[in-house]
């Protein structure tokens, strides 16, 4: 991290000592000496700038609540991950939270130049850490760019130490073969054909990444290539640090000491608990009624066991890598909610799969022909003499034209959409329906990292559905954007 932790920065024993006994002044310092790095930390993990102050918020003034507990006043900084995870991981759990937006990276004041140079570094440390599961990229994380160590990383999953030890030796060592195996891959694309298809898109994608550290590992050209990767610390010290909101101290502060919030207080020091014999809190529990909702944002957040997907580490590379995520819209997390119904959708749209599109719903119909303003009386005509004798017998007789009238043109109708929700997928399909008449459709635009195209015709009442792919290679964080339509109308799009 620019300007992080180092040895011998931080003198935990007496800020532990001085925020137990109460210092007026001991939350203060707390919060200048560690607060950016825990901000940076719950941000990867919710990908919400709002979210991410809420956290810490909580993670410092429940830290003020129960450090009394805490039996190891040497450790105070990772048990302040500890807290600020539990936190994280709760409001997780939460679908209705949420901003939408992303903080913004701290600002470095490098050139363009170096930003450039910068940026390349940042997509082949994105390409390696793809590799990872999420778990090994959170547990590299913490122990890398934030310098905690097993014991801290023990505390921080509900661990036994030892555990907790083989746990970070695989993730380096993982993250070393990886790393080899890009560096070989950048290096050698052009002379193993093999390579092509695995780096035909940087950066990598986790599948992509996967099979290229298992092509390294068998083919005899990349294999024995001497390669040396970068250091984890060098390979790490790239990637983007979230900025922390600058009114967070005083609202922080303020919730920790003023007399008008002891009921907030009491809540964000339950919400904290329980806590096990040494003062660590106990890993977070996810709530069985909200397991539908996190398995529909393709999430995992098993507090002990399994991998975290978004986390610090890789989810704050993504926005250094795509720019970030443009879009307004407010609506985050939770279900879609679209204000326009729609009716019974009928698939034509040739972006979709064969699978998903039916016979096409015809979009126009031959017109009736208008019946003779002055109709026979007679249901057979008759004959003229001179029909009668010129005409062979069995002939049909032809019945002089009539003038008609060319049918009105169709009244222009309305354009009715709904949105779709693509979760962790590479693309869903929004549906367009012609209302009180026919429509001349078009795509007129996006918001968001999303794609979309198309136009067409749809009679009254016809519907059609319109393919939209995400832009980025992953899914950290929810987002939204939308796909906008003439003559009018715009479809909301949930993805990630």
């Amino acid at each position: 991290m620019a300007g992080g932790p180092g040895p011998g920065r931080f003198d935990d024993p007496r800020l532990a000592e001085s925020l137990r006994a109460g210092d007026a002044i001991a939350l203060t310092k707390v919060y200048d000496t560690y607060a950016p790095f825990l901000f940076d930390y719950c941000h990867g993990l919710l990908r919400d700038r709002v979210e991410a102050a809420g956290a810490l918020r909580g993670c410092l003034v429940a830290a003020r609540e129960h450090v009394g507990g805490l039996r190891e006043p040497e450790r105070l900084r990772g048990w302040l991950y500890a807290v600020a995870r539990k936190e994280c991981m709760r409001r997780r759990d939460n679908p209705s939270g949420g901003s939408g937006q992303e903080a913004p990276e701290v600002d470095d004041g490098l050139s363009e130049m170096r930003r450039a140079r910068r940026a390349e570094r940042r997509m082949l440390t994105h390409s390696m850490l793809a590799a990872l599961t999420g778990r090994q990229r959170e547990v590299v994380d913490l122990a890398v760019r934030h310098e905690l160590d097993a014991g801290d990383l023990a505390g921080i999953f509900g661990l036994p130490e030892p555990e907790a030890e083989r746990m970070l030796a695989g993730a380096l060592r993982d993250l070393d073969e990886a790393a080899r195996a890009v560096a070989i891959a950048h290096a050698l694309r052009d002379e193993c054909p093999s390579l092509a298809p695995l780096t035909a898109s940087w950066p990598l994608s986790p599948g992509d990444a996967r099979s290229l550290v298992r092509h390294v590992a068998s083919c005899p050209t990349c294999h024995g290539q001497q390669v040396t990767p970068p250091p984890a610390d060098r390979l790490l010290a790239v990637l983007p640090v979230a900025a922390v909101p600058p009114d967070l101290r005083l609202e922080t502060l303020t919730t920790a000491t003023h007399p008008d919030r002891a009921e907030t207080r009491a809540a964000i020091a339950a919400a904290a608990e329980p806590f096990d014999h040494r003062g660590w809190p106990l890993p977070y529990e996810p709530h069985p009624a909200a397991a539908p909702e996190r398995r529909r944002r393709g999430r995992t957040l098993a507090a002990v066991g399994g991998g975290i997907a978004a986390v610090a580490l890789l989810g704050v590379t993504l926005t250094a890598f795509t720019g970030g995520d443009q879009t307004t819209n407010s609506a985050a997390r939770g279900p879609l909610r679209v204000s326009v119904p729609s009716t019974t959708p009928h698939p034509s749209s040739p972006d979709l799969p064969p699978s998903e599109t039916p016979t096409p719903t015809p979009s126009s119909s031959s017109p009736t022909p208008t019946k003779s303003a002055t109709p026979s009386k007679s249901p057979t005509p008759t004959p003229s003499a001179s029909s009668t004798s010129s005409t062979p017998p069995g002939t049909p007789t032809t019945r002089p034209p009539t003038t008609t009238r060319p049918p009105a043109p169709p009244t222009p109708g309305r354009l009715a959409v709904s949105g779709c929700s693509m979760g962790v997928s590479e693309s869903c399909a929004v549906t367009i329906t012609a209302v009180d008449g026919p429509v001349d459709w078009r795509v007129t635009g996006t918001s968001g990292r999303l794609r979309a195209y198309g136009s067409g015709r749809l009679a009254a009442g016809e519907s059609t559905r319109v393919r939209v792919e995400r832009t980025n290679d992953f899914c950290w964080g929810r987002r939204t954007g939308s796909v906008s339509f003439a003559p009018g109308g715009s479809a909301s799009v949930s993805y990630c």
